[in-house]
């Protein structure tokens, strides 16, 4: 019996045919050229469809007063941080730190303030041992952060005048910071800086670290450290209490009182 042959592939011997395009690089394709008689793009119109149904003065005003909404307004706070009374052995006293301002988003007014007066338990004398005022003017150095300049006037314990140069603002990690170097009219060289932190327990309740320092002249130096436990019965409105902690170091430190005391506090935070 005879077997028939297998069938023959037709395309065993074919080669593929060879691309006409094979090597050649593709030119990038080019934007059309404008055309030589496109007209320009019109000018930026300067008249305002609205005053064809308004008066431009009325419109004038409205266009004022969206500037001013938008970055131009003018804002003014008062606040006092520190307002409280503290008991210590040997002498209580009260004590306050506040400040205002008063401007805008390019340049404001501030008027600071602090002091403390003192009660002593052995012969029932009181009196201010320190209080101060400061009048400056501030520059935004950034979105966080003001450059301040002005004069300072301490009221107690004795009257002086200094140049002021400062700066406050708020640090990463939400440290809020300021602090400020002085020269006296008679030519002492002094400076104080600040830090606080807001840790927020729940939305109401705040636990606040703050660190105090100055540096006064000759040498003298104060360090004062407090921990307060505030609640916000409003933003504006927080009652606290605390703790805190003073040393002095140098001339600073009285003669026959200890250096370092400390005190509980309670007290209250305002603004407006």
């Amino acid at each position: 019996m005879l077997l028939a042959p297998p069938p023959v592939d037709q395309h065993e011997h074919h080669q593929p045919a060879a691309d006409p395009h094979a090597g050649h690089q593709m030119a990038a394709p080019t934007a059309p050229a404008a055309p030589a008689n496109e007209a320009k793009p019109p000018p930026i119109p300067s008249d305002h469809a609205a005053e064809r149904f308004f008066s431009p003065e009325a419109m004038a005003a409205a266009r004022a007063q969206l500037m001013k909404e938008h970055g131009g307004v003018t804002a003014w706070t008062v606040r006092a941080d520190v307002l409280e009374h503290r008991s210590r052995e040997g002498a209580d006293g009260q004590v306050l730190e506040g400040e205002a301002w008063w401007g805008g988003d390019a340049s404001r007014w501030v008027v600071k303030a602090r002091g403390e007066r003192t009660t002593k338990h052995e012969n029932g004398g009181d009196g201010w041992e320190r209080g101060e005022a400061e009048v400056l003017k501030a520059w935004p150095v950034g979105p966080y952060f003001d450059v301040q300049a002005g004069v300072r006037y301490d009221l107690a314990p004795k009257g002086r005048s200094y140049a002021t140069l400062g700066f406050e603002g708020l640090a990463p990690y939400w440290f809020e910071v300021q602090g400020a170097a002085y020269v006296s009219d008679q030519g002492d060289v002094s400076a104080r800086a600040e830090a606080s932190y807001d840790l927020r327990v729940t939305q109401k309740l705040i636990l606040q670290p703050r660190l105090e320092g100055d540096l006064a002249e000759a040498g003298a130096a104060r360090l004062e450290g407090g921990l307060r436990l505030r609640y916000e019965i409003t933003r504006e409105f927080a009652p606290y209490v605390g703790v805190v902690r003073e040393r002095t170091f140098g001339p600073m430190t009285p003669l026959g009182e200890r250096a370092g005391s400390t005190a509980v506090v309670v007290g209250v935070r305002v603004w407006r």
